[in-house]
């Protein structure tokens, strides 16, 4: 039969021993002002997925508590390593930082596709952009996709320094 209906018996991905989504940490005042630190605790294999995932955990601003996030590693990322997210964060591999603060020919990963939706873009194994040209009055920066393609994005999304690893 060539349409399979009906809840499925053999034919169900095997989700019981995943990880977590990936996403980059909710954009708030400390992203959005300065900078956050946060260290890579583990780097782990996600079944279904090729790229490996990383742990970081981040000290909470609000509360006397640890925030720990699940993010794509990127090659050369390593347990132990500081890494900070925000708009004063430094281009180092691993950081994360607005597209505004890349200059052009910056290679970059887990890429907004809107401003705040914590990375859609370039998550797959060795997957990676590149930031082709910034228009400061609109706002706007060009990103060359890993298909090759062109997509215009709002200069305010953040994405991950360096290429996927995996």
């Amino acid at each position: 039969r060539g349409q399979r209906k009906g809840p499925g018996s053999v034919f169900r991905s095997h989700v019981k021993r995943r990880k977590g989504a990936s996403k980059l940490r909710v954009y708030d005042y400390a992203e959005n002002k300065g900078y956050i630190k946060g260290v890579v605790k583990k780097i782990i294999h996600d079944p279904g997925r090729g790229a490996p995932l990383a742990e970081i955990h981040f000290r909470n601003p609000y509360r006397f508590k640890k925030d720990k996030e699940l993010m794509v590693a990127t090659e050369g990322m390593y347990t132990g390593q500081f890494m900070y997210c925000g708009a004063r964060a430094k281009l180092v591999v691993g950081n994360v930082v607005p597209l505004s603060a890349c200059p052009e020919g910056t290679i970059i990963c887990n890429l907004e596709e809107t401003a705040g939706d914590r990375g859609k873009i370039a998550k797959a194994s060795g997957d990676y952009c590149i930031i082709k040209s910034h228009d400061l009055e609109k706002g706007k920066t060009q990103v060359a996709l890993p298909s090759g393609n062109r997509k215009t994005v709002p200069s305010a999304c953040r994405a991950m320094i360096g290429n996927v690893a995996g």
